[in-house]
């Protein structure tokens, strides 16, 4: 085991949360390894005014973290798998996957407790194709408007009376 381990990670809250879950896990286990934390923006993180589909999908938020990897400038990276890319690049494998948690959607609103509960035309937010699809099928009456950013720009732009 090296003396200090280096994760790359995105630098949204959640990234940040996944990251130092999986570094406290590393420092239980190998008590005499220092574990850090190397922040890194992605193409994913840096345009967030066009609709994922358009700019080329999931390795948008992977590429520069493998980039890392492969140059040895970080040991390991941490990922929600839905952002990966179903083909790693040569040199990088898929080490571990820790347990799931809740595999639900959640749906954020300040007003109503349900999507059912939305006005007729109420405008909702995702960036997900597959949500936008389902939304529509249940309820074609309402707006399906691109709404891209980690969770915290999403929450804000919720608050801002935007989606």
């Amino acid at each position: 085991m090296k003396a200090k381990l280096t994760i790359g990670t995105r630098q949204s809250l959640l990234a940040l949360w996944q990251s130092n879950h999986i570094a406290a896990l590393l420092r239980k286990q190998y008590p005499e390894c220092e574990v850090v934390l190397k922040k890194i923006v992605t193409k994913g993180d840096r345009i967030l005014d066009v609709p994922l589909a358009q700019i080329g999908g999931k390795g948008l938020f992977t590429k520069e973290i493998e980039e890392d990897l492969l140059d040895g400038t970080i040991d390991l990276a941490v990922h929600s798998l839905k952002d990966m890319p179903t083909v790693l690049p040569e040199g990088l494998c898929l080490t571990a996957i820790t347990e799931r948690a809740n595999v639900g959607d959640a749906f954020v609103s300040n007003k109503y407790g349900s999507f059912e509960e939305l006005p007729l035309g109420s405008v909702v937010g995702t960036s997900s194709l597959r949500r936008k699809a389902q939304l529509l099928a249940k309820r074609p009456d309402l707006e399906i408007r691109d709404l891209r950013g980690n969770v915290d720009t999403r929450l804000r732009k919720l608050d801002e009376g935007l989606y």
